[in-house]
């Protein structure tokens, strides 16, 4: 970013410096601001006279200028100056403001200290069969900003506790493994097989905890149909209608239905919906039940349809289900109404329902999908999401 002269002005690296401090601390998603009050900013308000306000006042706009900040204004009133429309200061480029007044980042500071630390203690005594230097390499290009809060003797010995773990050749979830080494953070080794690996970890060693889908299955089923979203789920679960009446749903909870994982037995789990029937009809809901592992696990054929939200994330979904289990289709019963919604100039932005991030998947596989639906996405910029759809509508059914 550029800022008013080559080296900042004081006054103007003083906010800066306040203002990336605060958005350390903040953990909130909103925007990162400091009001421009008597404690920010006394300069403003022990101004002599005009022209010693409108310096400071100049040096703030040439300073938003740059980009890494923008300044907020209260509304305009009648002879209402500077300090009385509550400026703010918005942070807009946490790096670029960063770098233009040397601010080093608070994780930054903790990772060479704890670097530091690791060369030391590990000169004296490693963790034997590790290779350090590697291990010290993978550290500075993926530093583990959760453990931030520790002091660097509690962090290595958190290391070197993943390490016992990992040489004893105990198999274990991962994020239980995790939540062992590092005080309950049971995340912090989530995508971190190379870390496992250079502490001695076995392929497999760590693993994953089983998919977990929900089923509805009628007395008897000739078809599977996979359902996004828990409450359109429940809805069709508790009102089968003919197009599904004879389908055991599935409720997929989003990507993980397209999990590789899906058709692996111990990584798998079904859990059987019970309804208000359950007693009379048990033994054949748990007919049906072994009915549909031999489906997911073996060889057994059956139709396959997926019905989610109309957007590029459901797309997509219905594309990760297809190099899973193959000739998977976009439910047409259920997406044909969705469909005509969209025509009829319903639905919502992509930005009015946080969707902005979505990306088109390009193709799906599925005809009906390919050629309708992600056409009829691409053409009116509209997305409507799975529980508009009213199983209990008549004409639906």
């Amino acid at each position: 970013m550029s800022m008013p002269h080559a080296t900042p002005d004081p006054f103007i690296r003083r906010l800066a410096l306040r203002l990336l401090e605060r958005a350390e601390r903040t953990t909130g998603d909103g925007p990162v601001r400091l009001a421009l009050d008597r404690r920010a900013a006394p300069e403003l308000f022990d101004c002599h006279d005009q022209d010693e306000l409108d310096r400071w006042r100049l040096l703030i706009e040439a300073w938003c200028e740059g980009g890494a900040v923008r300044l907020k204004l209260g509304p305009a009133r009648e002879f209402a100056g500077f300090t009385d429309r509550r400026p703010q200061i918005e942070l807009l480029d946490f790096d670029g403001l960063a770098a233009a007044v040397g601010h080093v980042r608070r994780d930054e500071r903790w990772e060479r200290r704890l670097l530091d630390h690791l060369r030391g203690r590990w000169a004296v005594a490693a963790p034997v069969g590790v290779d350090v230097l590697a291990l010290l390499d993978y550290l500075a290009r993926n530093p583990l900003a959760g453990l931030s809060g520790l002091v660097p003797e509690e962090a290595a010995a958190s290391l070197e506790a993943l390490h016992a773990l990992c040489v004893a050749r105990r198999s274990m979830p991962l994020r239980e493994a995790s939540a062992r080494a590092f005080q309950g953070r049971s995340k912090l080794l989530d995508s971190r097989d190379e870390l496992l690996r250079l502490l001695g970890a076995t392929p497999g060693q760590f693993h994953e905890g089983p998919i977990q889908l929900l089923v509805d299955l009628p007395v008897d089923f000739d078809a599977v149909l996979f359902v996004e979203n828990l409450v359109t789920f429940e809805r069709m679960a508790d009102w089968r209608a003919g197009s599904w009446q004879r389908s055991a749903l599935v409720y997929a909870a989003g990507f993980r239905g397209g999990a590789r994982r899906l058709r692996s037995r111990a990584a798998c789990r079904l859990y059987l919906r019970t309804g208000a029937d359950c007693a009379t009809a048990a033994p054949a809901r748990q007919a049906g039940l072994l009915r549909l592992e031999d489906w997911l696990f073996g060889a057994q054929a059956l139709p396959v349809s997926f019905f989610g939200d109309l957007d590029f994330a459901g797309m997509a979904i219905l594309r990760s289900l297809r190099e899973t289990l193959g000739a998977v289709n976009a439910w047409q019963p259920g997406y044909a109404p969705l469909a005509t919604e969209l025509v009829a100039g319903g639905g919502h932005l992509p930005a009015q329902a946080a969707k902005e991030q979505q990306t088109d998947p390009g193709t799906t596989g599925c005809d009906y999908a390919d050629r309708e639906l992600l056409e009829l996405l691409r053409r009116t910029g509209r997305f409507v999401d799975q529980e508009w759809f009213a199983p209990d509508r008549p004409d639906w059914t």
